[in-house]
């Protein structure tokens, strides 16, 4: 079944607000093998002009991932979640996500499209701070296997 093309367009506005911690900031380091000390240590973090310990640049998955699975699993959009792959990420930052901010995540279905049988959901994602300033856009696309 292709994926309902009326969902190109359409926003999901923040739910929560995700409050970024130093310790979840070191667990997620730690997952990806990085000993860097900004993302450790805050004296280090502020040697280097920040005002406390930073996220590693892919770190806003862990609240990017639960606004791409409401749009996923909203059973309108037609798509079968056991057919679909993770087919591209990338992270434009306007600054470091670091300790203490407090993130609202925007999402938006950029594009739908079909290719060779198989279905592409583009998703934007805008992640801004407290001051409604932008921190981060995210884009992931998703290929829906075709049958």
């Amino acid at each position: 079944m292709a994926l309902d093309q009326s969902f190109i367009g359409r926003s999901y506005p923040p739910t929560s607000t995700y409050e970024v911690g130093r310790e979840k900031i070191r667990e997620f380091a730690d997952a990806i093998g990085d000993e860097n000390p900004i993302f450790r240590d805050v004296e280090a973090a502020r040697a280097a002009g920040y005002p406390d310990v930073i996220a590693p640049p892919t770190f806003l998955t862990v609240i990017n991932l639960a606004a791409i699975n409401t749009i996923v699993a909203d059973p309108e959009l037609g798509l079968d979640y056991s057919r679909m792959v993770h087919g591209d990420q990338t992270f434009t930052h306007a600054r470091p996500a670091h300790a203490g901010d407090r993130l609202r995540l925007t999402t938006f279905v950029e594009d739908i499209m079909a290719r060779a049988g198989n279905d592409f959901l583009t998703v934007r994602a805008e992640i801004t701070d407290a001051e409604g300033e932008l921190v981060c856009t995210t884009k992931a696309q998703l290929v829906v296997r075709g049958a």
